[in-house]
């Protein structure tokens, strides 16, 4: 047996109105596991599965080349017995900027409330969920990976387990280099205003254009502000490329690693049914050092958390998916 995919449409009410114009309309891909239909009585617990930067939920339906999309990946892991059957659920929270963050911004739009408010009731309300914390996990791979560990921060009142796969985290490592170069490349791409106008039709989208957006995207995040011209604060002089400290300051707010200096959000992760992490030894972005920081600062509060390293960089390591999943599903049983 094999599970199937439906795509019902979510007309969203936080999202409508946002500042870029973004659709307000968005499907919900949600797996639903084999045997869903044949045992009409039976509740599953629910996963909820963020992308990275540049990606987003439907996506995930794709088929990669000699492997597996994420429900054929599913299919296998519950089919072989690896993992119990549950609920997946693969939220669109992509912005015109390629991401969002899955956090409130007045520059991009409130998906932090689309996930909490309206996401995960729709699917509580549309199928047989086990409808509560204990039963609902979220995880994620590089921004995916840092939206599951921040919205595990956020909602402890929402999600019992969390997976954050090379997650955005120590920024000094993981942002800086990006930041350095973003001066430069807004000028070769002909100044912030002509990637705004154009963002669309420039071509090609090639490795500078993505470091460019990506860190525009973040900036829009993470340092948002009605009152500025374009809706954010620029992390960076627009005339001499120098950092703005005091927008960096505002980043560093959001670091996974500096988050976990507040109580609440400790006691946040200490209350989880699981707390698992990864990261690749040979990260592109730096992300392994992070990751060994925050499990660090995890172990020194005494909080529990599976933490795994391995010999891969940041980029097709869906992989892991075979690890995290199951644990997950452990993690969720009544």
């Amino acid at each position: 047996m094999t599970g199937r995919v439906e795509q019902p449409v979510l007309v969203s009410e936080v999202l409508a109105g946002n500042a870029l114009g973004d659709p307000h309309v968005r499907p919900v891909p949600v797996y639903l596991p084999p045997g869903y239909d044949v045992e009409p009585a039976r509740r599953y617990p629910v996963i909820v599965m963020l992308t990275g930067y540049g990606g987003t939920g439907p996506h995930l339906l794709n088929l990669r080349p000699w492997d597996e999309s994420l429900p054929q990946q599913l299919d296998r892991l519950i089919g072989s017995g690896a993992m119990a059957p549950a609920i997946v659920v693969m939220p669109d929270c992509w912005t015109r900027y390629g991401g969002s963050q899955y956090l409130n911004s007045t520059a991009l739009g409130r998906y932090e409330d689309y996930l909490i408010q309206e996401v995960i009731p729709f699917v509580d309300h549309q199928y047989r969920t086990l409808p509560d914390r204990a039963h609902r996990a979220i995880a994620g791979k590089s921004s995916g990976g840092y939206g599951a560990l921040v919205q595990g921060m956020h909602h402890p009142e929402v999600f019992g387990a969390v997976a954050c796969h090379s997650g955005d985290m120590y920024f000094e490592f993981s942002y800086i280099a990006d930041l350095a170069r973003l001066h430069a490349n807004l000028a070769s791409l002909g100044g912030w205003e002509t990637l705004r106008d154009t963002l669309e039709t420039i071509r090609p989208k090639d490795r500078k254009f993505i470091e460019t957006v990506s860190t525009l995207a973040y900036g829009m995040a993470y340092a948002p502000n009605p009152d500025a011209p374009d809706g954010f604060d620029f992390p960076i002089d627009r005339e001499t490329g120098a950092l703005r400290e005091d927008v960096w300051a505002r980043w560093l707010a959001h670091d996974p690693v500096r988050k976990l200096d507040e109580a609440r959000y400790a006691e946040a992760l200490r209350g989880l049914r699981l707390l698992y992490i990864d990261c690749g030894e040979r990260d592109d972005f730096n992300l392994q050092i992070g990751s060994r920081v925050l499990t660090r600062k995890l172990a020194a509060l005494g909080i529990a958390c599976h933490y795994e390293e391995f010999p891969d960089g940041h980029f097709n390591i869906h992989y892991r998916y075979d690890i995290s999943l199951p644990m997950l599903s452990e993690a969720l049983q009544p």
